[in-house]
């Protein structure tokens, strides 16, 4: 009897169990809503374009939602458009559950939200580049598509050009600081493994850290190119 009641408790245990289980299924089974549909997208091209700031999506033309449930949906852009832009074409096929529903062809409306640096007061030209003069603004980079990103700037750079108060910053507007100027005599280091000669050369170019310039050697008047490693000093490697 004991072992009767042991068995059907046993049973009991293992029917609650499936019926438990199977209504988790259920009810872990969901539609797809269109915000997430579209957020799906817009992760998808952040990755695919290697996006920095806040991709934004406006679908142009009607969407519904499949008229099903799923566990997993699985979100697959099968045509990329060449270039992000503010208004664009793009290809995918949504699947439930590992099964392909129906393959969408979406005219889209897109913004990249990042900060940008805007001019807090006057700048003047050739000054160094001090974001203590500057403010960051969030703007729309597929509009403002020469604006200068609030993560670019430091004492490598300079102010190209004159800046008015209130007015966006351009990559025009700003040029990377010479560490080597042209008519100057500059350290030369002829470097051969552990060996390192120096001598003094005359800069024919400017040039910023990393740039190859043209040096000119006093002596025998002859020209060869080195790598600005340091404010007046260039890199010759053998």
């Amino acid at each position: 009897m004991r072992r009767l009641l042991l068995q059907l408790t046993l049973v009991s245990a293992a029917l609650a169990a499936v019926i438990a289980g199977r209504a988790a299924e259920t009810a872990a089974a969901a539609p797809l809503a269109r915000e997430d549909f579209i957020a799906r997208l817009a992760q998808d091209l952040t990755t695919h374009f290697n996006l920095e700031g806040d991709l934004e999506l406006e679908l142009l033309r009607p969407w519904s939602a499949p008229n099903q449930l799923a566990r997993a949906w699985t979100l697959e852009v099968t045509e990329y458009p060449s270039l992000l832009s503010s208004n664009m074409l793009t290809r995918c096929r949504l699947l439930a559950d590992g099964v392909a529903v129906d393959d969408y062809t979406l005219t889209l409306r897109a913004s990249l939200w990042r900060d940008a640096w805007a001019a807090r007061q006057p700048v003047t030209a050739n000054g160094a580049f001090d974001p203590a003069q500057l403010e960051t603004r969030r703007v729309d980079f597929l509009r403002e598509r020469d604006a200068l990103p609030a993560t670019v700037g430091d004492r490598g750079y300079m102010f190209a050009r004159a800046v008015q108060p209130n007015r966006l910053l351009t990559w025009h507007d700003i040029a990377r600081r010479p560490l080597v100027r042209k008519g100057d005599y500059v350290e030369v280091a002829a470097v051969d493994g552990m060996l390192q000669i120096t001598m003094k050369g005359l800069a024919m170019e400017n040039g910023a850290a990393g740039d190859t310039v043209t040096i000119r050697n006093p002596d025998s008047r002859k020209d060869f190119s080195a790598q600005v490693v340091a404010e007046n000093r260039v890199q010759i490697r053998f």
